[in-house]
C-alpha cells in the first residue's frame, strides 16, 4: 500500500468531509497552524498542531466540521486529500 496525497481547491473541501472514509483524512496549512481532520466511526476528529502543541476538537456531522473550519482558514492555505 502506498500513501497518495492530492492537493484539493477550497470548492472541493465540502464534498471531501461528507465522503470522508474511515482510512482517508484532509489536511489544512496556513501560515499559524496545519490541521487535520479524520472521521471514525461516529464523529469526526479535528487535530490543530500550533507551535508544537497539538488540540483535539471532535463534532458529530460535516455541517459542524465545515463551520469549525471556516473560521480557522484564514486568506492563504492549502488543503491537502489524503
Amino acid at each position: 500500500m502506498t500513501y497518495q496525497e492530492k492537493e484539493v481547491s477550497r470548492d472541493q473541501l465540502a464534498r471531501l468531509v461528507q465522503v470522508l472514509d474511515l482510512d482517508e483524512g484532509i489536511r489544512i496549512e496556513n501560515k499559524s497552524y496545519m490541521i487535520f481532520v479524520n472521521k471514525s466511526a461516529k464523529r469526526y476528529c479535528i487535530n490543530i498542531s500550533r507551535h508544537g502543541k497539538e488540540e483535539f476538537i471532535y463534532h458529530n456531522s460535516p455541517v459542524e466540521v465545515l463551520d469549525f473550519l471556516r473560521d480557522k482558514m484564514g486568506d492563504t492555505y492549502k488543503i491537502f486529500s489524503y
